[in-house]
């Protein structure tokens, strides 16, 4: 991690080099991928969460607060032992301006 938020060439690579999992479930309403911290280097999942929520920026997914952070034109969020992403223009905040929510 950097003291800037840039990202540390480690956790690019991190993010380069793991199998992200489709969301199969969501493909119709939110498509994005994940990582799941069982199936990945535990500390470099920590260490990237950690970055997620010391250089993130607060916003909203419906009702609920979630702290997320782009880069490279995905955006990124963790939840327990599981770290989404999906790509920028699929956000809720952009499919809520673009009137693009699902139903």
């Amino acid at each position: 991690m950097t003291k800037n938020g840039k990202l540390s060439e480690k956790l690019k690579q991190f993010i380069d080099n793991s199998k992200w999992i489709f969301a199969v479930t969501y493909a119709k309403t939110w498509p994005h991928e994940y990582i799941v911290q069982e199936r990945v280097d535990n500390d470099l999942f920590l260490a990237l969460a950690h970055h997620i929520d010391t250089f993130g920026y607060e916003s909203h997914f419906y009702q609920t607060k979630q702290v997320y952070f782009d880069y490279n034109g995905y955006t990124y969020w963790h939840m327990e032992g599981i770290i989404n992403r999906c790509l920028k223009s699929e956000t809720y905040l952009i499919r809520e301006k673009e009137g693009r929510l699902p139903n």
